[in-house]
């Protein structure tokens, strides 16, 4: 994930942070942001929503930064903002779903219709899955935490981590056959 230089570079600017220095926040942020935008935008599968995620996560970073005991634990504890950002989003999304359920089956149709190739239809399986179930495989396989970071980030034990990657796999492989025979 991050080299030891990085590590400490990161540290030093969340120390600044703490003490109010503005200009280590602008790094902090620029150091961040673009990774934090990706995650979110795979989760939401929205630019704009993955917009208003990130910026809802650094709006919380600001009020909770000093509250952060251990400045080593940034990076998991970030994504686990952005990660509870986007948990939220989804369940607005849910919300809003339920009063136009009809909508959104005809646009899932559609969308199912066009996938080309092996990318697209990975990308498919990835969207039908539960908001909960994409952040295990988003920072596992797209953010490349360890089973320790990702347990740190969802706040749920390593065994869980391990067994849910493992049932989400097997998922997504039945998805995409199902997918290749329709």
């Amino acid at each position: 994930m991050q080299n030891l230089k990085e590590k400490l570079y990161n540290e030093l600017l969340v120390i600044k942070c703490r003490q109010g220095d503005s200009e280590a926040f602008g790094e902090l942020v620029a150091t961040w942001q673009e990774r934090m935008w990706r995650y979110a935008f795979k989760m939401t599968g929205s630019e704009g929503a993955a917009w208003d995620v990130v910026q809802e996560t650094w709006a919380s970073v600001v009020k909770g930064l000093k509250k952060l005991k251990d400045v080593s634990s940034f990076p998991c504890w970030l994504f686990r903002i952005v990660n509870n950002k986007c948990a939220d989003w989804a369940r607005q999304q849910k919300r809003q779903s339920r009063l136009n359920s009809r909508l959104e089956e005809d646009l899932t149709y559609e969308t199912a219709g066009k996938e080309e190739g092996e990318t697209d239809a990975l990308q498919a399986a990835l969207d039908k899955l539960p908001v909960e179930r994409k952040a295990l495989i988003m920072l596992r396989y797209s953010e490349d935490f360890s089973i320790p970071q990702i347990a740190e980030v969802l706040d749920i034990p390593e065994g869980t981590v391990k067994s849910r990657l493992h049932r989400i796999v097997n998922e997504l492989r039945q998805i995409m056959e199902r997918n290749r025979n329709e």
